[in-house]
């Protein structure tokens, strides 16, 4: 179900950097986290993301969520855009 939400948005944000830029901007409106992905680099989106209760979906494979957002390699974090 998440990834056909990755796949459908209309603008999203790819990557754990970026999606804590986004946040702390206030502009996202869900974030989806890949649970194969290293804790340590996920660590951080999951913080924030609850801090500013933003809804937070994790999905299995980060390989199937890079192929959500269109992209060759796989994804830890992506965040839907307002």
């Amino acid at each position: 179900m998440s990834y056909e939400k990755v796949s459908q948005a209309h603008k999203i944000i790819v990557g754990t950097k970026q999606s804590v830029k986004a946040l702390l901007n206030n502009e996202v409106k869900e974030m989806v986290i890949a649970e194969d992905a290293d804790p340590r680099i996920t660590i951080k989106v999951i913080q924030t993301a609850e801090s500013n209760q933003i809804p937070l979906t994790k999905v299995s494979s980060m390989k199937k969520l890079g192929k959500a957002c269109g992209i060759e390699v796989g994804a830890a974090a992506v965040a839907i855009i307002q």
